[in-house]
């Protein structure tokens, strides 16, 4: 399988690289592609520990495409895993509520099968490790349990709460160590 994470943000920001470093744990680099990184130098803080390209996924010719978008009609499946060997991953912030900015940033004349994660919205690093549970583990989304909204604490005593739905693994919202101790420094994105 191989996950393409199409950057739709203007600029790279540090908390995007710390998120695509953490997909790349996920999933293996071999397994990840970065694309739609408009600038050589955003291009180069990738390709320190994945595969980066400045165009589009949509240039690349590729076949058997999912892409994921939360306004999608179908919600993804394991069944899916024998119809799509990549899947796109928008690389957006998202905002809450949701204001389908997928659907806009890749449009639907494209003709791509499009499929939803359920009703939450999730961090790029979330929903890369929900599809490979989903197609390469084989569990149904109801068997992956999630925690909406995540909290976390600061140094100086106060805490950040981020809206969005996380895959809880042993128990605890999946993030990034690294984005924690991000979130610690700067207070907040």
């Amino acid at each position: 399988m191989l996950y393409i994470v199409e950057h739709l943000e203007d600029e790279l920001y540090p908390w995007c690289i710390i998120e695509y470093r953490h997909i790349t744990k996920i999933v293996g680099k071999k397994n990840v592609l970065f694309t739609h990184l408009r600038f050589k130098k955003d291009c180069d803080k990738i390709r320190g520990f994945a595969k980066a390209i400045p165009e589009s996924f949509t240039t690349l010719g590729l076949k058997n495409v999912c892409v994921l978008d939360p306004a999608a009609k179908e919600q993804l499946s394991p069944k899916d895993r024998e119809a799509f060997s990549v899947v796109v991953l928008g690389g957006i912030l998202g905002n809450n509520p949701p204001q389908e900015r997928t659907k806009m940033l890749i449009p639907e004349s494209l003709w791509l099968k499009r499929r939803n994660l359920g009703k939450g919205q999730m961090a790029t690093d979330n929903a890369v490790y929900v599809v490979k549970q989903i197609l390469e583990v084989g569990k149904e989304l109801s068997q992956i349990p999630f925690q909406d909204c995540a909290e976390t604490v600061l140094d100086d005593g106060e805490s950040i709460v981020l809206p969005y739905r996380y895959a809880l693994v042993k128990g605890k919202p999946l993030m990034s160590g690294e984005l924690i101790g991000y979130l610690k420094k700067h207070g907040g994105f």
